[in-house]
């Protein structure tokens, strides 16, 4: 389970493997280049951080990770909570909160809690992204638009104010450049998917940039350039009050980063047909985000956009990841400075495509289609990410979901009386099973179906009060019971105090889970009720109800002749048939 992919796949490695993933990963390091970049400036950080991270990050990931073709990196996902990071606690508090998170992804891991986070429902999934898609294209419009303004707020609201009120300062070749980056990344594909058309699209309009001397900001101009060296490792200073501020946010990073993560390595396997290592993938991911903190960088996880970049070009094992992060490290040394010409505009409209794909609208109209417990997750997941924060939006979204999951099991429980149901004429099969089964008039049969839990257990109880004379056995059925918590169980103890109270026996019919029976026992309530009086089968409830009333002190002969006709009632000194014998824990009824 925590054996990295990469260990697996070298066991038959072949040089022409080798070639396939030489290419994917020289190919991989060009368009995660300018993607980095673009993160990083969109999160409110400098560019070379996100280079940082793609090549400390994508290396460990690719090295020490539980899929075959996982590419690493940041990723749009991350620019929504990075960016408040860094306004409310600066690049210090993004730092200590990048390295909290890889923490707690390694905590994660080794708690093996890769396939819980699998199932994270998909509305709340799609909500929160495309919420974040919605915020990257509105943080874009100042350089798509070249519009002359200061620093853009914040607040959604208040930069789409901004942006109206200085739309009339609009420059018409920063939209010219922007638009050209747009079309060429999405018309590219339709002449060849060899080659990106990001990669495309900032060759041609830095080009167009410098040749016509266009007035136009580029990353040199706003930043200074991109330094051309690598970072010593510096480990940040962690004390409590820093870790008590920052735990909310480091445990978003940590959620979001092993959500992505897991999906990307999903999609990956699909593509392939492989099988990726979910927990040994979280805890290369909280490695691979300690190490991107220590050399200044900025939270990363899988990127699902590169990760099928490296699959369509014949990457097929970890050494493709390897060699992408490599292709960084030596694009930054020696290239480095050529990055700092890339037009502002240009990273917009690369973010402005990489919104659109997040978006992914269908989906989003599709689970509004859908049943309307999703509908309103989605929503709510989405507006609160949009207008509130993501970290809220998150939190507020799964606990809205396990509501509305509960809400649903509740109506898929019930507690019905079959005896009540046969009177009022509700249900034939009822009618049936007290007729093929000879039940007795004094013994009550209830049936419990789907899960008794705390949520449900409301209706068993609501159930019982339909009894208005004290039977002298009550049979519960249990054989569409799946699980029971601490409540149910609870509840089936209230039951069985008052049943003795009122001098009914309890019979529980039909305990087919495992799961249940362990409960039963760990509660003493096998010891309580009896071993005898928790029945595999309803025929063995039938005939155990019958041999209690026999054996009651109250049973009256006329009772007695009705269940067993061809046995008369036993006077105080005759000795009683074996198999109406008191203490037999398994009667034995005569042919």
């Amino acid at each position: 389970m925590f054996r990295p992919k990469i260990f697996d796949t070298l066991k038959h490695y072949t040089r022409q493997q080798f070639g396939k993933d030489l290419m994917a990963g020289l190919i991989v390091g060009l368009v995660a280049l300018p993607l980095a970049i673009a993160f990083a400036i969109a999160s409110g950080v400098s560019p070379e951080k996100g280079v940082y991270t793609a090549i400390v990050a994508g290396f460990i990931i690719s090295a020490l990770g539980g899929s075959r073709v996982q590419i690493g990196g940041p990723t749009g996902a991350f620019i929504v909570i990075v960016y408040g990071i860094v306004q409310v606690h600066g690049i210090d508090g993004l730092i200590i909160a990048t390295f909290m998170a890889g923490v707690m992804l390694i905590v994660m891991g080794f708690a093996r809690l890769g396939s819980v986070i699998k199932f994270i429902p998909y509305s709340l999934i799609i909500g929160f992204t495309s919420g974040i898609a919605l915020i990257i294209f509105s943080s874009e419009v100042k350089d798509l638009f070249g519009l002359k303004m200061g620093a853009v707020p914040a607040d959604f609201t208040d930069k789409w104010k901004s942006y109206i009120l200085y739309f009339h300062t609009t420059q018409l070749s920063t939209v010219l450049i922007g638009a050209s980056t747009i079309a060429i990344i999405s018309f590219w594909p339709k002449i060849t998917r060899k080659v990106p058309g990001s990669l495309i699209a900032i060759l041609v309009t830095t080009i167009a940039v410098q040749l016509l001397h266009l007035p136009i900001e580029t990353i040199g101009s706003r930043f200074g350039g991109i330094p051309s060296s690598f970072p010593k490792p510096v480990i940040p200073h962690i004390d409590f009050a820093i870790i008590k501020s920052l735990i909310q946010p480091a445990f978003t990073i940590a959620l979001l980063g092993g959500i992505e993560s897991l999906l990307s390595a999903v999609v990956s396997d699909g593509m392939i047909g492989g099988n990726h290592k979910s927990n040994m993938e979280l805890v290369a991911q909280g490695t691979a985000n300690i190490f991107s903190s220590l050399f200044g960088g900025i939270p990363a996880t899988g990127a699902i956009a590169r990760t099928a970049t490296n699959v369509k070009n014949g990457g097929r094992t970890p050494v493709a990841g390897i060699i992408h992060a490599i292709t960084l490290l030596l694009i930054l040394l020696f290239f480095g400075k050529w990055a700092s010409l890339i037009p502002m505009a240009t990273l917009a409209g690369v973010l402005v495509v990489v919104a659109y794909n997040m978006s992914e609208w269908r989906h989003f109209l599709s689970v509004l289609k859908g049943p309307r417990s999703d509908g309103v997750v989605l929503l709510t997941t989405f507006l609160l990410t949009v207008f509130i924060d993501l970290t809220v939006a998150i939190e507020i979204g799964m606990i809205l979901a396990a509501f509305l999951f509960m809400r649903n099991m509740i109506k898929s429980s019930n507690v019905s009386s079959m005896r009540k149901e046969f009177e009022n004429g509700d249900n034939d099969d009822d009618k049936e099973l007290l007729e093929n089964y000879n039940i007795p008039q004094n013994v009550e049969v209830f049936e419990i179906t789907g899960p008794l839990f705390f949520g449900a257990a409301y209706k068993f109880k609501e159930a019982m009060k339909v009894i208005e004379n004290p039977p002298k056995v009550l049979i519960i059925r249990m054989r569409n019971v799946p699980i029971i918590d601490a409540t149910g169980i609870k509840t089936i103890k209230e039951v069985y105090r008052e049943s003795e109270q009122k001098g009914t026996k309890l019979i529980l019919s039909e305990v087919h889970s495992h799961q249940i029976v362990k409960e039963l026992k760990e509660a003493r309530l096998l010891f309580s009720i009896g071993k005898a009086n928790v029945t595999h089968t309803f025929q063995e409830a039938i005939e155990r109800s019958k041999a209690i009333i026999i054996d009651l002190p109250w049973g009256n002969p006329r009772e007695i002749s009705a269940i067993l006709p061809s046995v008369s009632q036993p006077s105080p000194n005759q000795p009683r048939p074996p198999f109406l014998q008191t203490g037999s824990s398994s009667p034995v009824m005569p042919s």
